[in-house]
């Protein structure tokens, strides 16, 4: 939860960003592009640090390095300098999943496994919320920068309870040939390439919600901000979706991460036929994100926990979760770009057709993931 706040703030204020400093969206969203980037880059090297040294200690190091980024990003004088804090910031937050995902693993069985990452899921979705709640309350009562503070108190809050309570897990040894067993297989290419897709949409779409219902629909920024709650409180109900579809119903991740992809791209078509309409375009937006969620809930989340004997869970978590935000760091910028030349019915299209692309890879690997996890 404390990871999300500390992380998605720049993103829901970053509207009020350009009313306040005069700044165009394609100068500011270099400063997401560069906490993406650090963010997806980091989650290599934490993912291989969380199998050798202690992901107790790699968290802890997390939550203090992105207190301190969100204590200075407010007294950043220009977009350059912003760029640098969030270079760190977003390198800083890459140390708290893969190590957190090798805990669990250590910890449960894979089913209690499941359970646990649907209610960590849940943590990132009350993250967001807070932030779209706190947000237009702060910004009204006194600036964007006061959100930075009240992130960076919550990260400091966490660190002190994470050091007391977090237990610590022992590094497996394990050899080098059975640790890289399974790492270059087409399969796990296509999967990363399907990571990218989801990426594209979850963040982009997020990122930019609240300027797409401000400037379709004439509303306040910190209106519009409060809007984009929706999207996570849907996406509770996404993972636990998605949870229920993969352990019951759809056990392979692949069909089922094609079917959330189909049903995305559908949102997204239908956002494109309802852009008068407020309501019902919130609802497609949070349909479309939250269908996101459920891919990076199956791909990021359950798929590691296959590599548990080969002890290196951490590692396959940070490579796959980078990919996310190789996705990420490309969509909102391209959607900032699109915006600004093309208007939003293009930037719309994309999504469909990006979905679409993601539904194909993934059905189209189905059967390969079947043939890689028998052998």
């Amino acid at each position: 939860m404390v990871s999300y706040i500390t992380r998605i703030n720049y993103g829901a204020v970053i509207s009020e960003i350009v009313t306040a400093t005069g700044m165009s969206k394609s100068a500011l969203s270099p400063v997401l592009i560069a906490g993406f980037v650090s963010y997806g880059a980091g989650q290599i090297i934490s993912g291989v640090c969380g199998d050798k040294v202690s992901p107790k200690k790699l968290v802890l190091c997390g939550l203090v390095t992105t207190a301190l980024m969100n204590i200075l990003i407010p007294l950043c004088q220009n977009n350059g300098q912003m760029m640098i804090v969030w270079l760190v910031n977003g390198f800083a937050q890459a140390f708290m999943w893969p190590p957190m995902a090798r805990i669990l693993t250590e910890l449960f069985d894979s089913e209690t496994y499941n359970k646990a990452c649907v209610r960590i899921s849940w943590g990132s979705s009350v993250g967001t919320i807070l932030v779209y709640l706190v947000s237009p309350v702060i910004i009204t009562l006194a600036s964007w920068k006061g959100v930075f503070a009240f992130s960076a108190f919550c990260a400091a809050i966490m660190a002190v309870l994470w050091k007391i309570y977090c237990p610590e897990v022992k590094v497996r040894s394990v050899k080098q040939e059975k640790a890289q067993k399974g790492f270059f297989s087409p399969v796990i290419i296509l999967i990363m390439l399907a990571i990218v897709l989801q990426g594209m949409l979850r963040d982009g779409v997020t990122t930019w919600t609240p300027s797409y219902i401000a400037e379709n629909f004439n509303l306040s920024n910190a209106a519009a901000i409060l809007s984009g709650v929706v999207l996570p409180v849907f996406s509770i109900f996404s993972f636990f979706a998605a949870s229920k579809l993969y352990s019951k119903k759809i056990r392979n991740p692949l069909t089922c991460s094609g079917t959330f992809f189909a049903v995305a791209a559908l949102a997204a078509c239908g956002l494109s036929l309802f852009t008068k309409t407020t309501s019902v375009s919130v609802f497609l937006l949070a349909l479309l994100t939250g269908c996101m969620h459920g891919v990076n809930f199956i791909l990021v989340s359950m798929i590691p926990l296959f590599f548990k004997e080969c002890g290196n869970v951490s590692t396959v978590s940070g490579l796959l979760n980078s990919c996310t935000y190789v996705g990420s760091a490309a969509s909102i910028y391209g959607i900032a770009v699109i915006t600004e030349n093309s208007g939003w019915d293009f930037a719309v299209t994309t999504w469909v057709l990006t979905a679409l692309l993601g539904a194909v890879i993934c059905f189209a690997a189905v059967n390969a993931w079947n043939r890689f996890v028998k052998n």
